[in-house]
């Protein structure tokens, strides 16, 4: 699209006027990034860290004669702006009204009045993927990133371990001078290295950030999140207004303003990754309250408002048509009525979400405004590390987890629900349709890297003192591979050659920095593959070839992966949206294409291509490392809390027995004595009023209870609890019998069991239930906290 196509936003989306026939000269001076690139001194810095200078050889005995040497300090390039990237979680790219969706949002929309707009940026369509993409500035697969961590394989490329020959770009600045912070979500640790036992390699503090604050999974819930300061884990306040989107922004401003009052002349690098929007979808209710009624024309309507609002905007050009929708979302007016009152509650609460979002994200830049380094801050705001999420499925879910248990909710038992959606006793996901209108003007969505609809996110850039153009467009294909290549171009720093010892695979991206001051500058990131799950496209100077492999709600995928007959072709120049399908037309590029994704694909270490998903799930079967490999039990104690899925015994579809020994204090025991997941999925072996219990909650759906009538006395005791799965197959039920002593004090039947995943976020605790409650009269955090001793306890799996 060519620059000059712009149009008048309509009254309602006031953010470009500038942006009405912008004509942007070839710069013929020296842009002002370049200062900053040539105030760089003469240190060596393709070595990190920076060699220091031999030291000198002092004879003289007394110091009051000798000659003090210069001091040896790594500082940053003069003048080098600080860097903050933004980076929200499942957001498509007609969702910000800055880029003509139904949804404003102010700091977006202000970043892009004094800075630029990318309509043609791109990400990897997945959550891992495109965060290890992003901070490296190489390929998802050169670092291991083939998928989301917890489900790796043993195949390169997907291993989930990010390697040493691709240092991130906050270690490259934190080893130049900078002071580094991540705040968020990080989802870049390898499952079964997400724990007290480390190892810590690839956790954010050893990966460049001298501050992390957030959660090492893929989501959070955030009413009650499972936090990390650094490695130690986080007690959340007893606060009932607690939110933690809230919480990082809080804890971001103060560490930027905690830089600048000690170290006022060291910049800063922030990297600020919410969960948001990623499910579980909470917000405040004062939020939702706000977008009341605004979706109720339905998701076939707004997604022709959005295209019409794009249009105007010239983010897409003019006589762009919409995609056709997948055939399995439903036309809107085909709904029930319980169904569009449903969906419109869910859209309403997504987009509070990012409505509040946004505005956090805006109180964390007032942050460097307030300590007067506004001006000097380079600003990526990316508006998705992917497109909107289609995995809520058809009707979408008021608990998430029904998804990774292959159970289908029902509309009318979530009705009952509506008014709760958003709030702490929900953990929801919207229904897909949304996701296609949220993704306008295309037709796919998050998982689906062959298509613009799960991979081209909005993205803004603002450097007031570095970049004079001020709120214009720029149409240059670029990827999330580009950024880190930018910040290093634009501070005035080399690439590294080596880092802590390790020679360093270069990067793959292309600086956009050319781009800054050139609206018409030809594009230099001409070849880009794209791949996740077997879904798959090459684009190459304007060619898009593409495969539709699997739709995220689809149990199978739609062909052999050796199968090429389903393969596209679209010429973007001409096809914003992929309308036009020209594989027929044009056999022979579409045959040139498909050789240069192979091409591509062993050059990055894609191959070999992998669509299974749901069997990853099983770290023997996919051949990734496990803390339970060749041991059916795990002995435990007080004190050891947090232990996510992938470090835990894997009690589900199996027989289990738990052995605790405890001690009951005078007056009685109460609280957990060890508990796995909360709310939404999990079990709790507990005491209550001082009788022993077992309790399964199945997705929140269904609770089962094994209970004793009788107190145990002060002292010492054992408690055990035997579930004896019934088999074959997942998900079935089982007797479960509880014995104090050796003495059986309670018998009874646990109808069904969580086949697939308990939780992404909530832990397996012992001697209290962190997160939320999987026993709701014992509670969570510090109230559930058991009064006595947990000397051992054993959890054994057969």
């Amino acid at each position: 699209m060519n620059a000059s196509l712009h149009r008048t936003p309509s009254a309602a989306y006031p953010v470009a006027r500038s942006l009405v026939g912008v004509a942007v000269a070839v710069v013929a001076a020296v842009a002002p990034w370049a200062a900053f690139a040539q105030a760089a001194d003469k240190l060596d810095r393709t070595v990190l860290p920076i060699v220091e200078p031999k030291r000198p050889a002092i004879t003289e005995i007394d110091v009051r004669k000798a000659k003090m040497p210069p001091r040896f300090e790594v500082k940053a390039p003069a003048k080098a702006p600080n860097v903050v990237i933004v980076l929200i979680d499942d957001l498509g790219f007609g969702v910000p009204g800055t880029f003509g969706g139904p949804v404003p949002m102010p700091t977006l929309d202000k970043l892009a009045q004094n800075g630029l707009r990318y309509n043609n940026f791109h990400t990897t369509a997945l959550c891992s993927p495109t965060r290890a993409a992003l901070k490296s500035g190489r390929n998802h697969h050169q670092v291991n990133m083939g998928f989301i961590t917890e489900m790796a394989t043993g195949f390169p490329g997907g291993t989930g371990q990010v390697p040493s020959t691709t240092a991130p770009l906050a270690e490259t600045l934190r080893l130049n001078g900078y002071a580094t912070a991540a705040f968020g979500k990080w989802h870049e640790t390898a499952a079964w290295e997400a724990s007290e036992a480390g190892p810590f390699d690839r956790w954010p503090t050893r990966q460049g950030f001298d501050k992390f604050y957030g959660f090492i999974g893929g989501e959070t819930n955030q009413w009650a999140p499972f936090l990390y300061d650094g490695v130690a884990q986080v007690e959340l306040p007893n606060d009932p207004n607690y939110h933690f989107m809230n919480d990082m922004t809080e804890k971001a401003r103060a560490w930027i303003k905690y830089q600048k009052a000690l170290t006022p002349d060291r910049p800063s690098f922030v990297y600020f990754a919410p969960g948001a929007t990623h499910a579980p979808h909470h917000v405040p209710k004062e939020w939702i309250a706000k977008w009341k009624g605004k979706f109720d024309a339905g998701w076939d309507k707004i997604r022709e408002a959005t295209l019409a609002r794009q249009i105007a905007l010239g983010v897409v050009p003019a006589g762009t048509k919409l995609a056709p929708k997948p055939a399995a979302i439903k036309d809107w007016d085909t709904l029930s009525a319980d169904e569009k009152r449903l969906y419109t509650r869910q859209a309403e609460v997504f987009a509070a979400f990012a409505d509040y979002t946004d505005h956090e994200i805006g109180r964390m830049l007032d942050a460097f405004k307030e300590v007067g380094e506004a001006d000097n801050t380079l600003v990526f705001y990316i508006a998705g590390d992917n497109g909107t999420s289609g995995e809520g499925g058809q009707s979408g879910m008021f608990n998430e987890y029904t998804y990774f248990n292959g159970v289908q909710e029902k509309v009318e038992d979530m009705l009952k629900l509506m008014d709760k959606w958003g709030g702490p006793e929900t953990y929801p996901h919207m229904a897909a349709g949304w996701a296609v209108a949220l993704n306008s003007p295309f037709g796919w969505m998050k998982q689906v890297p062959s298509d613009f609809g799960g991979t081209r996110n909005g993205m803004v850039v603002s450097w007031p003192k570095g970049i004079k153009a001020k709120n214009e467009l720029r149409t240059q294909f670029s990827h999330v591979i580009d950024v880190a290549p930018t910040v290093l171009q634009a501070i005035g720093l080399p690439e590294p050659k080596s880092v802590n010892g390790v020679k360093q695979v270069p990067m793959s991206g292309t600086s956009m920095v050319y781009t800054f001051e050139d609206a018409k500058a030809k594009d230099r990131h001409t070849t880009q593959y794209f791949e996740i799950a077997g879904n798959r496209a090459i684009y190459h100077d304007g060619w898009f070839a593409r495969t539709i492999h699997r739709a995220p709600w689809e149990a199978k995928p739609r062909r052999a992966l050796e199968d090429s007959s389903g393969w596209e072709l679209y010429d973007t120049r001409s096809d914003f949206s992929l309308v036009n399908d020209l594989a027929a037309k044009n056999p022979k590029k579409l045959a040139e294409m498909q050789a240069l994704f192979l091409t591509e694909a062993r050059k990055y270490g894609v191959l070999p291509l992998d669509d299974r998903v749901f069997e990853r799930l099983d770290p023997a079967a996919m051949g990734r490392p496990d803390l339970m490999a060749g041991r059916n039990a795990m002995t435990l104690a007080e004190g050891m809390t947090g232990m996510m899925e992938g470090v835990f015994p894997n009690v589900k579809n199996r027989s289990k027995t738990l052995t605790a020994e405890i001690e009951v204090p005078e007056g009685g025991g109460n609280g957990t004595v060890i508990a796995q997941g909360g709310r939404f999925g999990g079990w709790s072996l507990y005491v209550k009023d001082g009788m022993p219990a077992y309790d399964y909650n199945f997705l929140g759906l269904q609770r089962f209870s094994v209970a004793s009538a009788k107190k145990l006395a002060p002292g010492k005791h054992t408690l055990v609890f035997n579930f004896a799965y019934d088999g074959g197959g997942p998900s079935k039920g089982g007797m479960g019998t509880l014995l104090v002593d050796g003495e059986k004090v309670g018998e009874g039947r646990i109808g069904v069991t969580q086949a697939g995943l308990f939780s992404a976020d909530e832990t397996a605790d012992v001697g209290l239930d962190l997160g939320t409650p999987v026993v709701e009269a014992i509670g969570a955090e510090a109230k559930s906290r058991f009064s006595g001793r947990i000397p051992k306890i054993t959890v054994e799996v057969r």
